[in-house]
């Protein structure tokens, strides 16, 4: 029996049972669809993580304090308190002698407190930094001017406000000048930083800044940094500037060894590596958790084409009555299972471009650099695995439609 007859035959009777091949395809089509849009979730966070990371900077290493081990976050980043980093540590590293290509140096300490003017208050976050924040950072000040090194050093009340926490405060009047309170310390604005939005996972315009030994002495009490940040001439001097930063620090902390190191220094590059590599496992074990669907949708075409056997019994034994074989039997129900998971399939990609679109447009609307991306290889796989399910669980009932012995299935009721 030619195929082209036993395709048209197989469409026929998957037609006369439209509801129930539908609800047959359900569990392919939601299997399906659930991969490609975890995919392409996946591969659009990854997207905005690059995005994120990108927006701040590459020619520029970032100094932890606490050891790491090899690749992995130092212990900072994993909540323990370490104090190993100091002004001294800044001192040395802004010498040309010990890091020539280096350009800006800039330690960090964040607190959050209550921010107050007037009758106006919010709850915001300072950040400690020096006067070379500016320049690591490539941020300019619309309003007024960034403070020096010498109000740094003298412990100087001065602030610089972010967009946001100016309008939040000031509205549309003039915020140079006028002194607000932080942690009931008083701070004279001295600048206002123009909007920037989202940068390294943080909105910058609520942020405030002021300097980081005023920071540290006056309203967080510490004498250590919980970051230092190194910018770097060229990108590709990036690998040559992180050995010269290990080696100055490991004099100024008087360090033999490098296994007793108490501080960690990353690139940009080597943060990005490691969080696409935790973003990849978890995108792909996410989408084989939606594939298991797949395995409860070809159970679901197995019991079907079951129930199908039985119904169609008598048809069976008059077809092998009339000179059908086995093979053509058997040929008949793998292809009406084969064809229930491509449509299904087909019907599940569709849905799966079409909510990866609508998620990409959300995340856009709300402001992420999020990219749509669809995955062929996602496409190739699920169309794929709807085929090899298809075949893998319409073959036991096909092989069984085929034994039929065609008197017994003629007397069949």
């Amino acid at each position: 029996m030619r195929p082209s007859i036993l395709i048209d035959i197989s469409f026929r009777a998957l037609r006369a049972k439209r509801s129930r091949t539908f609800l047959t395809m359900l569990g392919i089509i939601i299997g399906i669809a659930s991969v490609i849009i975890i995919m392409s979730a996946g591969a659009g966070a990854q997207s905005l993580i690059v995005n994120q990371i990108k927006s701040i900077g590459t020619n520029f290493i970032t100094v932890f304090p606490g050891k790491s081990e090899d690749k992995g976050p130092p212990s900072s980043v994993l909540g323990l308190i370490t104090t190993s980093l100091k002004d001294a540590d800044i001192t040395a590293l802004l010498n040309k002698n010990n890091v020539p290509h280096g350009i800006a140096v800039t330690g960090y300490n964040r607190g959050v407190g209550t921010i107050t003017w007037r009758d106006q208050q919010i709850d915001g976050t300072f950040v400690g930094v020096n006067s070379y924040f500016p320049e690591v950072e490539d941020s300019q000040v619309a309003e007024g001017r960034f403070f020096t090194e010498d109000e740094n050093a003298s412990l100087a009340r001065v602030v610089v406000l972010g967009y946001q926490t100016k309008q939040d405060l000031f509205a549309d009047q003039e915020a140079v000048g006028q002194v607000i309170k932080i942690k009931k310390s008083a701070f004279t604005v001295i600048g206002v930083n123009p909007k920037e939005g989202v940068k390294g996972f943080q909105n910058v315009d609520s942020l405030v800044y002021i300097p980081a030994k005023t920071a540290q002495k006056i309203l967080l009490g510490t004498n250590y940094y919980s970051q230092i940040r190194v910018k770097v001439d060229d990108e590709a001097n990036i690998d040559e500037t992180i050995l010269d930063t290990q080696l100055t620090l490991r004099e100024d902390h008087r360090i033999t060894n490098p296994i007793d190191d108490d501080f960690t220094v990353r690139s940009q590059k080597d943060s990005l590596d490691i969080l696409l590599a935790v973003t990849n496992a978890l995108k792909f074990f996410l989408a084989a958790i939606a594939a298991i669907s797949l395995i409860v949708g070809g159970v679901g075409i197995m019991n079907i084409m079951l129930v199908a056997v039985n119904e169609r019994t008598r048809e069976i034994g008059l077809r092998k009555a009339v000179g059908a074989k086995n093979g053509n039997i058997m040929s008949q129900f793998l292809i009406e299972s084969v064809i229930i998971t491509l449509v299904g399939g087909i019907i599940g990609i569709v849905i799966g471009v079409v909510f990866s679109t609508l998620i990409a447009f959300v995340a856009r609307a709300l402001s992420y650099n999020w990219d749509l991306v669809i995955s062929p290889f996602a496409i190739i796989l699920a169309t794929s695995i709807s085929i090899v399910v298809g075949l893998v669980f319409g073959l036991y009932p096909a092989s069984r439609a085929s034994k039929l012995n065609p008197i017994e299935a003629l007397r069949y009721e």
